[in-house]
């Protein structure tokens, strides 16, 4: 493996590094902001983002607990992608790549992509029609927005995956008869 290469990889390595703390922080602030909109309302405006969903929460619960659940688990989702994603950088092996591990683990990126997108979607849908009542803020739709990436990219990855699972069958066929 070159130079260039093995430099590349791990400045992938620090950026995932870095996206993943970037998402477990506001995974992290939108779950206190969530428990302060709760307990104590007042304290919204100072907090991560100023998530205020106040008048949700006094117009209608189940649809506030609806939109706040899609929040959190599609941030704590994204955060566990990347959390993923690191541990497979940290245990792959550059010189041998085809391993039943990494093509684990591309599997499992490509279904909690895919995951991500199929819930940013319903979660959009459910947002267009709890709009018309009234309810909803225009900024909780920064939180979905990006679903039909999600999807794209979670196919693409899934096909990835089976073509790395293919090349792991082919190389253990090709340790075995030499």
């Amino acid at each position: 493996m070159t130079k260039t290469n093995n430099f590349v990889f791990w400045v992938l390595h620090i950026v995932a590094w870095l996206i993943f703390v970037g998402l477990s922080v506001e995974a992290g602030g939108l779950l206190v902001n969530f428990f302060f909109s709760i307990f104590k309302p007042a304290v919204i405006p100072n907090l991560y983002q100023k998530l205020d969903l106040m008048q949700m929460y006094e117009a209608s619960r189940p649809s506030f607990y609806a939109i706040y659940s899609f929040i959190l688990i599609l941030s704590i989702l994204k955060a566990w992608l990347f959390y993923i994603v690191i541990m497979l950088m940290l245990k792959m092996d550059l010189t041998k790549p085809f391993t039943d591990f990494v093509s684990e683990r591309i599997l499992q990126i490509s279904y909690y992509t895919l995951s991500i997108g199929l819930l940013s979607y319903m979660a959009r849908q459910i947002t267009k029609n709890i709009m018309h009542r009234g309810f909803v803020p225009e900024q909780v739709n920064q939180f979905w927005s990006d679903s039909q990436a999600f999807v794209l990219m979670g196919a693409i990855i899934y096909i990835i995956a089976t073509i790395f699972k293919k090349g792991v069958d082919l190389q253990n066929e090709h340790d075995l008869t030499v």
